[in-house]
């Protein structure tokens, strides 16, 4: 068993609100953590793909009444939208009777703002939780190189991570791709060629960390850039796709206004683009946007909860990989490089000087820790996620 790191979150969100939804992709390990919770404490877990748990649920309120006194585990609640409507009326009723928090433990596999759609009779009651991949600090004693670069290629799913070889971990994220594309993506609702949607999926893999151009990809699809918009919504939605807006308060400057795509699974990537082992991966033009979106999807995993993360690119040449907003008026630019002797262009200390960052940060391949010029830090990834997650822990007192 590996320790998520949302688990310490996901106990004390559970202390003070009547509902919490864990969101993440499919087979992130959302049912698995919401076990570990439910071993300590009476609870009642219903999978809402299954046949059985829905019969049960076919009088939602007698049900879920009848189990009052439990932490009720709704799993994949994105199959069955009609129940949040019945969850406000059952937290309403908890807390004129005094059960305040921990009624509801909701899971989903579908991004926030598809949910609250369906979920706004729930505002004010419920918290939102992510729940990505497996993250450089969840290794055992923080991995090494070597696991971390087996985590790289492999990418977060448990079960390609903890495959026994390379070549299993990319026939279970094949299988893994198949069924978001021929199951999931018609279940949501979605009406998408599964071979269209796939092909979409490879070129997004190709043009990692890029400002995707949708007129160029809509005419390789030989669809149009409106239905590509829609296509990169729905790998949105699905939380396997993240989109990295441009920092644009800048009056001065002419700023790149286009926003970055990052496929979040590394592994996923590489399974996309054929890559099956690290040399291969090493060898192919797109490992440095791959190992930077690595490094930026395990930074978000441990972002504080009022972070907010960008990019930063002007059209005279000052561009920084990750611009972080943080509590206290902390901004911290981040560059990224693959190699153990980063050389950084005068671009990133332009962008820095730009934006005012009080800290400047570059996150390499490598594992110590030492500066450059102009009070810069370099250090290794599990280095800088640590970094942050001092900047996220509460206040005592």
């Amino acid at each position: 068993m590996i320790g998520r790191l949302a688990r310490e979150s996901l106990e004390r969100a559970l202390q003070v609100s009547p509902a919490v939804a864990l969101l993440g992709p499919r087979q992130v390990g959302k049912t698995t953590l919401a076990w570990t919770i439910a071993q300590e404490r009476p609870s009642v877990y219903l999978d809402l793909e299954n046949p059985a748990d829905l019969l049960k649920l076919d009088d939602p309120q007698t049900f879920l009444l009848a189990h009052a006194d439990k932490l009720i585990i709704l799993d994949e609640i994105q199959r069955a939208p009609e129940l949040f409507q019945v969850l406000r009326g059952l937290i309403d009723k908890g807390r004129r009777e005094g059960r305040r928090a921990g009624q509801f433990l909701i899971l989903g596999s579908a991004s926030m703002e598809l949910l609250r759609q369906s979920s706004e009779s729930l505002a004010g009651r419920i918290r939102y939780m992510d729940l990505n991949g497996l993250s450089a600090l969840e290794l055992p004693e923080h991995g090494g190189k070597e696991e971390l670069d087996r985590l790289w290629l492999r990418g977060g799913f448990p079960e390609s991570y903890l495959a026994g070889t390379d070549h299993e971990s990319m026939l279970w994220l094949e299988d893994l791709i198949v069924t978001y594309l021929e199951r999931d993506v018609p279940q949501m609702g979605f009406r998408v060629p599964a071979t269209r949607l796939r092909r979409l999926w490879t070129m997004l893999a190709h043009l990692q960390g890029e400002a995707a151009n949708h007129s160029k990809l809509a005419a390789n699809l030989e669809v149009s850039p409106k239905t590509v918009s829609h296509y990169t919504e729905i790998l949105t939605d699905l939380l396997l796709l993240r989109r990295l807006e441009p920092w644009l308060i800048n009056a001065g400057k002419r700023l790149v206004k286009s926003p970055r795509f990052y496929i979040r699974d590394s592994g996923i990537v590489h399974r996309l683009l054929g890559i099956h082992d690290h040399d291969n991966l090493l060898s192919n033009p797109v490992v440095g946007k791959s190992w930077e979106g690595f490094v930026i999807e395990n930074l978000l995993t441990v972002l504080p909860k009022l972070g907010e993360a960008y990019y930063y690119r002007t059209a005279a040449g000052a561009e920084m990989d990750l611009f972080l907003r943080l509590p206290k008026g902390e901004t911290w630019a981040v560059e990224i490089k693959r190699g153990v002797a980063p050389r950084i262009k005068k671009g990133f200390h332009s962008a820095c000087a730009d934006l005012g960052a009080t800290r400047k940060f570059v996150v390499y391949g490598g594992e110590e820790e030492f500066p450059i010029e102009q009070d810069t830090t370099v250090l290794s990834l599990p280095r800088m996620m640590e970094r942050l997650q001092e900047m996220a822990k509460p206040e005592v007192g």
